[in-house]
């Protein structure tokens, strides 16, 4: 994805005084711990572009609004912004301001131009950590979670991704220097920052997240790390297997799985979330899934299950993913915020508590739910995100079948 913003006459002017090239970037954490990231700055038919760069990603903003030496900066899918003050041509700061369930997180932000670029190839010596290892993050409370992490090595430096029960770190870059490692990423919702020692085929570090969060983490080599799970949400023991919901999509349309639309065709439901960063990429792929395999009875319903209640601020959030992928499938407002522990009783009780954003509902020609597939992996996780697409295909063309 590219990150360019489009410019009014005021903004070419502004243009001027802040220069071009690459920009390193820092979010200021609460324990004034920082969370890097790095962008781009171009002069493009007389505009202004901003490319936010995370890992082999580049995010294409929505747009940007200047005021004399301030600008408003937003992120194109998620409810997230900067709000920056141009300081001097190669200096800016300000704040990041994300969306949440009660208020706004906000984060101070300093961008330079002058910093050089953070990572380089280096011909000093490194510990080499590319391939599979398995993970074990402890949280602040003490509780333990699972992942396995697939890391690809050039020389020092470094990528790849984190791969959980529920999802991916997405696009993850950093470098190795000596026996110690850093990597980190920023997409609009990700703020995140891993530092670790390398200990031969050990690895342990800390996890920075957001303006506060922070868990320990080790890793160990193993090229047959895989990863146990078992669907975090299934269909719920004696019941029909048959869903029956009406939520209004985007234009206010009234959409029902009963709609004569849907009757004789395979549907794929998508339990999703603007505020998902996994959603995001499984949109991406359902979106383009969607419009090469329609012809062959295939529908997609989104179900959104928001920050809030609050409707219009819904609809703002889902209008930016719909556009971003150009969607051509009703994306549904539920109403029921996310953190509403009923959240599945009151729109699917056919199903055990939804614990995972994406999860995905496969139902049948009959309208029934046939499998619940919650492990996504994006694109950032190379051959699992391969295997998930093989997975997916395999389960439409066996429910066509019937």
């Amino acid at each position: 994805m590219l990150f360019a913003l489009s410019c009014t006459t005021l903004l070419a002017q502004k243009a001027a005084i802040l220069n071009s090239g690459r920009w390193h970037a820092s979010l200021l954490r609460t324990d004034s711990r920082y969370i890097p990231f790095e962008f781009e700055i171009k002069q493009e038919d007389k505009k202004l572009r901003f490319y936010i760069i995370n890992g082999s990603e580049r995010i294409k903003t929505e747009g940007i609004h200047i005021t004399k030496d301030s600008a408003v900066i937003k992120m194109p899918v998620f409810e997230s912004y900067f709000k920056v003050k141009i300081i001097t041509k190669d200096s800016i700061n300000g704040v990041w301001i994300r969306g949440a369930e009660n208020k706004d997180i906000i984060i101070p932000f300093a961008a330079s131009s002058r910093i050089k670029h953070s990572i380089n190839i280096s011909e000093n010596k490194y510990a080499n950590i590319a391939g599979k290892w398995t993970i074990e993050f402890t949280r602040a409370n003490q509780t333990k979670r699972p992942a396995i992490g697939q890391f690809i090595q050039n020389k020092n430096l470094l990528s790849g991704s984190i791969l959980t029960p529920s999802g991916d770190y997405r696009y993850l870059n950093g470098t190795v220097s000596g026996n110690s490692l850093t990597l980190s990423t920023f997409d609009g919702i990700h703020a995140m920052l891993f530092e670790a020692k390398i200990e031969r085929d050990t690895i342990i570090g800390s996890l920075l997240s957001g303006a506060s969060g922070k868990e320990h983490w080790v890793a160990t080599r193993n090229e047959q790390a895989e990863l146990t799970t078992t669907p975090a949400t299934t269909l719920k023991e004696g019941s029909n297997g048959a869903p029956d919901f009406q939520f209004r999509d985007l234009n206010g349309n009234m959409v029902s799985i009963k709609d004569e639309r849907y009757k004789g065709k395979v549907v794929i439901l998508q339990i999703m979330g603007s505020w998902c960063p996994n959603c995001m990429d499984e949109t991406a792929f359902l979106s383009e899934y969607y419009k090469k395999n329609r012809h062959r009875g295939i529908e997609v319903i989104a179900l959104s299950y928001e920050l809030s209640a609050d409707i219009e601020r819904s609809k703002k959030s889902l209008q930016k993913f719909q556009k971003a992928f150009d969607v051509q499938y009703p994306i549904l407002i539920t109403g029921i915020p996310v953190s509403d522990p009923k959240k599945t009783e009151k729109t699917l009780p056919q199903l055990t508590d939804i614990k995972v954003f994406p999860t995905t509902i496969f139902i049948d020609k009959t309208g029934k739910i046939s499998d619940v597939e919650t492990n996504f992996y994006g694109p950032a996780t190379g051959q699992h995100y391969l295997k998930y697409k093989d997975k997916f295909e395999k389960t439409v063309s066996r429910l066509l079948s019937k």
